[in-house]
């Protein structure tokens, strides 16, 4: 799934330590951090397959308390369910994990349709090549009646910035707010939903701020910084 989205984060790194990435990055000539890239996420693919990969507390792990006093779980989780790219960070025990060394996330070739009660995504709409054929094939997994879980960084509480690259993930190839988009790199994230799987329920659109305090644009934020939008599948 990594050649659709070579960056999931797994564990959160430190603010300086993204920064010394990006600034690496910006120096080296991009044939050369191409490479260095592809092999560090080769070795680590490799190591996921053969060991398994760690527990890492992420984007779903901060957001867990907040979700459990909205009975989140209760009202989208029931059954059986799908977490895509979830970076060793799983959103709960009924759900299935699904990273880069399960397969291509975006196209999820191996899943049936109408198989999964939910599927759940954090932090990995803005990695993928092609979005709406992610959407699409993520919806078409979900069974009719079940939801569709879209957890995506907010640009102006994660980016600080309009415009790619990121300076936090360079590996993020579109930004995203809840209703207005902004070109070239800015998704309206409700209308793309509307756009791409038209017959979907949103059934809840939010923004999600809970714990953050860091506002500076050349800091990382802390807390959640994520727009969180819940879809059904309307029964058959």
């Amino acid at each position: 799934m990594r050649t659709a989205m070579n960056s999931y984060q797994g564990a959160l790194a430190y603010p300086g330590q993204r920064g010394i990435k990006s600034e690496l990055r910006r120096l080296m000539p991009r044939y050369l951090w191409q490479l260095l890239h592809d092999a560090r996420g080769n070795t680590r693919l490799l190591r996921y397959r053969a060991f398994g990969r760690p527990i890492s507390f992420s984007e779903t792990a901060k957001a867990r308390a907040r979700r459990l006093r909205e009975g989140f779980f209760e009202k989208y989780c029931s059954g059986r369910g799908l977490d895509i790219g979830y970076g060793g960070d799983l959103l709960c025990a009924n759900a299935i994990a699904w990273d880069v060394e399960h397969g291509d996330g975006q196209r999820l070739d191996r899943i049936a349709n109408d198989t999964m009660d939910f599927v759940y995504s954090s932090h990995t709409l803005e990695h993928v090549h092609d979005a709406s054929e992610a959407l699409r094939n993520w919806y078409r997994v979900v069974k009719p009646g079940g939801h569709l879980i879209l957890f995506v960084p907010d640009r102006d509480l994660y980016e600080k910035r309009t415009q790619l690259p990121s300076r936090f993930n360079p590996d993020h190839k579109r930004f995203f707010l809840l209703d207005r988009e902004e070109p070239p790199d800015t998704v309206a994230l409700l209308p793309m939903i509307a756009h791409t799987i038209p017959h979907a329920e949103i059934v809840a659109a939010r923004r999600c701020a809970e714990g953050r305090t860091i506002s500076d644009p050349d800091l990382h934020s802390d807390g959640e910084y994520s727009l969180e939008v819940i879809v059904r599948k309307p029964p058959a």
